[in-house]
Order: C-alpha cells, then sequence, then structure tokens
C-alpha cells in the first residue's frame, strides 16, 4: 500500500508538487493521469525516493520514504520514464543484474526472469544484446527488471507507451495480473482506453494539485461527460474552442 499526505516540491519558483494527497490500496490499480508538466513524474520520483518532498509524508508499506528509503526500494518496482538499459548485455542478462542488486537468490532468480520471459514473450530477444533493441523491445526489458524482485509495489510511468496493439494487449494482461495477485500498482498514463480498462481509481493532476479523483464512472458524473476523455478536459477546466 501507498499512503500519501500533503507531499509538496518545488523546483525554484515552480510548484511541481503541491499538497497531493492518496492513498492506493493493495489488489488495486490507480491511475495518475494529467497533461505533460502536471507533476506525475515528480509524484513518483518522490515516492521512489529520487526526491525528497519539501513537504508533507509518504508511507510505502508503512516506510516513510525519507526515514526509510531501503526498505522501501526493497518493495518497489519503478518501470520509470527514462527506460536506459546496457546495451552490451543481453536482455536476460540485463533482467538478472538487476535481480543480483536486490538480493534475490540464484535458483529463484532464474524461475523468475524464465517467468517474465514468457510472460512479456521476449522468447525471441532474451538473449540477444540490448543495443539496437526498439523501442518496444526495450521497454519489455525495463518492465522485467522492474519485477524480477517480486515487489508488492508497482509504479508505472507510461507503461505501454512504444509498444504495437500485440504487446500493448500483453502489457495489460500483466497489469492486471499483478492486480489479481494483490500488488498495489500505481501508473500513469495518456491513454483513455487504458485508463478505463485497467484503473480501479483515477486521481486528475494539474499544475501540481489534484483536482479530481474517483472511478471513472464517478469522474464521468462528477463532470456530467458521457466519455471519460471529456471528463478528464473538464476536471482540468480546459476551455476548447473551436472554428
Amino acid at each position: 500500500m501507498i499512503q500519501v499526505q500533503g507531499l509538496s516540491k518545488s523546483f525554484g519558483k515552480i510548484k511541481a508538487v503541491n499538497q497531493v494527497s492518496f492513498v492506493a490500496p493493495d489488489g488495486q490499480i490507480t491511475g495518475l493521469l494529467g497533461p505533460n508538466g502536471a507533476g506525475k513524474s515528480t509524484i513518483l520520483r518522490m515516492l521512489y525516493t529520487l526526491f525528497k518532498p519539501d513537504e508533507g509524508t509518504a508511507q510505502v508499506d508503512g516506510y516513510d520514504v525519507n526515514r526509510f528509503p531501503l526498505e522501501v526500494k526493497k518493495r518497489i518496482g519503478v518501470l520509470a520514464d527514462a527506460r536506459g538499459i546496457y546495451p552490451r548485455l543481453t536482455a536476460r542478462e540485463n533482467i538478472r543484474y538487476y535481480g543480483y542488486l536486490h538480493g534475490v537468490e540464484k535458483s529463484v532468480l532464474e524461475k523468475h526472469i524464465n517467468i517474465l520471459i514468457r510472460l512479456l514473450d521476449m522468447q525471441a530477444i532474451a538473449d540477444r544484446k540490448a543495443k539496437g533493441f526498439s523501442t518496444g523491445e526495450k521497454l519489455k526489458v525495463a518492465i522485467a527488471r522492474a519485477l524480477v524482485h517480486n515487489p508488492q509495489n508497482i509504479l508505472l510511468d507510461e507503461p505501454t507507451n512504444g509498444l504495437d496493439v500485440i504487446s500493448t494487449r500483453a502489457m495489460r494482461r500483466l497489469i492486471l495480473r499483478l492486480k489479481e495477485e494483490g500488488k498495489c500498482i500505481l501508473l500513469t498514463s495518456h491513454i483513455m482506453q487504458e485508463v478505463a480498462a485497467l484503473c480501479d481509481h483515477i486521481i486528475i493532476i494539474s499544475q501540481g494539485s489534484i483536482t479530481a479523483s474517483g472511478t471513472a464512472d464517478e469522474l464521468k458524473q462528477l463532470t456530467g461527460q458521457s466519455d471519460l476523455e471529456d471528463a478528464f478536459v473538464a476536471a482540468l477546466g480546459v476551455k476548447e474552442e473551436w472554428g
């Protein structure tokens, strides 16, 4: 479970995140939605201890991200917006290396790697060096790295960005499987169809603050819209003009 209370972060005079509070429970998929620059990635970076909050608190399975960063890192898997993988290592070696960093026992690690390769349909690239991988192939390696230590809490920043239709469907099935296993999943996405299909609870962020939250149906009811994309735009307070 992830708990956030009054979280704030500034960069100079820019208030990137302003008094954000929410709970992402186990066994649910929580979506963070917002336009570019809304503060979504900054929130994720504070949760995985890359940034320190200026104000407020955040806890992962009861561990404060400031006071117990190592305990937090053990309990999270992160697919960050930067997908960087080691080009001289194969896909399998990239995943294995992260497993070693997390202290996963060798016999367990190899089992996890094989399962992830199968679930992500990576058999054709598993033993190829990563140099020259497509965006989608790099993304598959990155998500496998994030999951190799079987974390309880999973942070996904645009997990289907760059994937083709078949790979996108496989990724969504994997995310739903993780939910069924009782994982806490927090994700960002710009694809409303994906959000509607996956998320149990949606948090809309604009200029660093939460402007609305609820299920897809609740957000549509709140804004008086029949479509989630229209509800999202309405919750942001954006007035669209045509002609």
